[in-house]
């Protein structure tokens, strides 16, 4: 028998977000994945913007946004 106290908590939320960031180099702004298992890129001038890291990803440039 479940409590009425927890019936709220049986769907979880993902704690994975969408990310807005700038690229340093070229100022595109793009949308990525936190928890991206892939290298990525620019898609202007091609420069690394997160790494994986076997869970959330290395950001290694600015976040504007984080997307709900």
């Amino acid at each position: 028998m479940m409590n009425t106290d927890t019936d709220d908590n049986i769907v979880q939320t993902p704690k994975s977000k969408f990310l807005r960031v700038k690229c340093v180099d070229c100022e595109n702004e793009q949308v990525i994945f936190g928890n991206a298992s892939t290298t990525v890129t620019c898609v202007v001038c091609g420069r690394t913007l997160a790494e994986p890291t076997g869970g959330r990803s290395r950001i290694l440039t600015q976040i504007i946004e984080v997307l709900e």
